[in-house]
């Protein structure tokens, strides 16, 4: 299969880029599940037009069925590799079929590390977060838990106690910087040393169980270990991430490697819709472009 323009990632920010290059009129390739995207399964409330929550699943599938009304295609199937051939891009997926294009644009976000206990799947989106930021303002008054023991458990612990009624930090081994900690400590938030060990509820969450250790009632659980991004199909393109893995990028979201664009959580922090449907619509124009100017 040929294309002007491949899209690696399907959530916001892809699915943005797919709709700015296919609007070009460039043929456009979207490859990836829907199902991957931090968005699926979570709530917005803080996107621009919207007037009341918002669920983040349905807003993929739209995005996806507007891609697809303008000429996108879609491969529902994971990638597997990328190559530069001269001037050209080789994208092949999981079932081993290879897209020849003219431009890539990288948008797989990152992958949030998991703690990969009973309940986690279970309650994604209803009551277990990644981001405590993004979804701080749905535990007004309640009682949530922070798990992590680096600097992103401190602050978002100290984050949530503006909102919550009572945080509770579990870590096994705190290591976050003792600056950090302390204006936790200070805030009001609850250090509990233990592992966890599940998530129970119906409907929502409803505690935390810790191995060895008490069972904690709460509302919400926040996963905090820290972020790592999908970068390993850079690096098979040439591009080094940055130290945060991070994708480094121009202000046409183009990488260090030209015809291979980058958008959304994979050009890092803050990791929100809004930054990512923006760079979606950037890097998707300039790609369309490029690939349009080669022809």
């Amino acid at each position: 299969m040929t294309a002007d323009v491949v899209i690696i990632g399907c959530g916001p920010a892809g699915l943005q880029a797919g709709i700015h290059s296919s609007r070009k009129k460039a043929s456009t390739v979207i490859i990836g599940k829907l199902q991957n995207s931090a968005l699926h399964g979570t709530h917005i409330e803080n996107y621009f037009g919207l007037s009341e929550t918002t669920d983040g699943s349905d807003m993929l599938k739209n995005g996806l069925a507007q891609a697809l009304s303008f000429g996108c295609r879609h491969i529902d199937m994971n990638v597997t590799g990328a190559v530069r051939d001269g001037d050209e891009f080789r994208v092949t997926t999981e079932s081993g079929e290879e897209i020849v294009c003219r431009s890539i644009v990288i948008a797989t976000g990152i992958s949030r590390r998991k703690l990969n206990i009973p309940g986690e799947r279970e309650f994604l989106g209803k009551g277990v977060s990644y981001c405590a930021e993004c979804d701080c303002n749905f535990y007004k008054g309640l009682r949530v838990a922070i798990i992590g023991d680096e600097s992103k458990a401190a602050i978002s612990s100290e984050l949530m106690t503006r909102y919550a009624s009572e945080v509770y930090w579990v870590s096994e081994n705190i290591s976050a910087d003792v600056k950090l900690v302390d204006k936790a400590l200070g805030a009001g938030v609850k250090i509990i040393t233990g592992t966890p060990k599940g998530i129970r509820g119906k409907a929502n969450v409803e505690s935390l169980l810790l191995t060895g250790g008490p069972e904690i009632g709460v509302d919400g659980v926040f996963i905090e270990l820290g972020g790592r991004s999908s970068s390993d199909l850079a690096m098979d393109l040439g591009i080094m991430p940055e130290e945060d893995d991070s994708l480094k990028v121009n202000s046409s979201f183009e990488t260090s490697v030209g015809g291979v664009f980058a958008c959304g959580d994979i050009t890092g922090e803050p990791w929100q819709l809004a930054k990512a449907v923006g760079e979606g619509a950037v890097a998707g124009h300039h790609a369309a472009k490029r690939a349009k100017d080669m022809k």
